[in-house]
């Protein structure tokens, strides 16, 4: 109906899931799948403020405030989740295809088959490498698509120039999906930057204030797409002051799959429509509040107008 307005952050998690679950489940999710919406749930979970990570001896504190219950439940959810779509695939005859029409399980299960002596493959592995898959290939990606196309409904001028040429990289810088990069223990102690910083203590990568350092980059808090033209910058870990996906050997193996979904997605809703708020609202109105799991997505959920577009 013209003038309404929708929900463009669900409608980008579901494109998000679907991909993915066709990718590794070998179907689509759906609003009765139990693979939809719980991915958010898990990385919100993920990245809640733990006592036991912080203070070891206060761990119990995680059971008062209901941290450890929950996780315990979404995981248990997701265990039995994956021991049926391990099942259905065992049980179809696609196991022993040899044709191309496999998805990531079917793969999986073939490599567990033959057997590889240095690749041992438990039902515990294939349950962990797809929980790795999913989270990962989900929310982050969902959620870079968000940023993105609520940067350009704030900046509508932008929105022409998009419409020309993706902007992903840009929104990257301001919108890192997971800003806080996984964590990592020294193994002995280590000065850096004037600190000196214990063996064995716990360390996090904040690519959020990496990317929004004034030293490192001119006017970092102000959306310009322009400043990567004709940059070599790019976010493969080579340039330590833009790290979206981390860097080195541990950075994001799933980068190209996430940048090609986003890329396509966004291409795609940019040709066939112009974005802006319901009504005569002003973009630079938008609400930008960001709420933290272990991707920082909008708290808000993009409601937007489509308008047809005709270049």
């Amino acid at each position: 109906m013209k003038g309404a307005s929708v929900n463009l952050s669900e409608m980008l998690l579901s494109v998000t899931n679907d991909t993915v679950g066709r990718c590794i489940f070998g179907k689509k999710a759906d609003e009765e799948s139990k693979f939809g919406t719980i991915s958010r749930k898990l990385t919100t979970q993920f990245q809640a403020f733990s006592f036991g990570n912080v203070f070891p001896f206060l761990d119990w504190m995680d059971y008062l405030t209901g941290l450890i219950p929950g996780a315990k439940e979404t995981f248990t959810a997701l265990d039995s989740f994956f021991d049926e779509v391990i099942a259905e695939h065992r049980n179809s005859k696609r196991a022993n295809d040899k044709s191309d029409a496999k998805d990531f399980v079917d793969i999986l299960l073939q490599i567990q088959k033959d057997g590889t002596p240095k690749l041992e493959l438990t039902q515990e592995n294939l349950k962990a490498i797809l929980l790795d898959m999913f989270v990962g290939g989900t929310d982050s990606t969902s959620t870079t698509m968000e940023w993105s196309m609520a940067e350009l409904v704030k900046h509508p001028s932008m929105m022409k120039k998009a419409q020309e040429e993706c902007v992903i990289k840009k929104a990257l810088r301001l919108h890192a999906p997971a800003p806080l990069l996984v964590h990592r223990e020294t193994s002995s102690s280590v000065k850096m930057g004037g600190y000196e910083i214990p063996a064995k203590t716990r360390v996090f990568a904040n690519a959020w204030a990496i990317q929004r350092d004034p030293k490192l980059c001119e006017n970092p808090e102000e959306f310009i797409p322009e400043r990567f033209h004709n940059n070599l910058v790019n976010f493969m870990g080579e340039d330590f002051h833009y790290i979206p996906f981390g860097a080195g050997r541990r950075g994001c193996p799933g980068t190209l799959f996430g940048l090609t979904s986003a890329e396509s997605v966004i291409a795609n809703i940019l040709y066939w429509f112009d974005w802006k708020l319901p009504g005569d609202a002003p973009g630079e109105d938008l609400d930008m509040t960001e709420a933290f799991g272990l991707t920082v997505y909008k708290k808000i959920p993009l409601h937007v107008e489509p308008v047809m577009y005709s270049a």
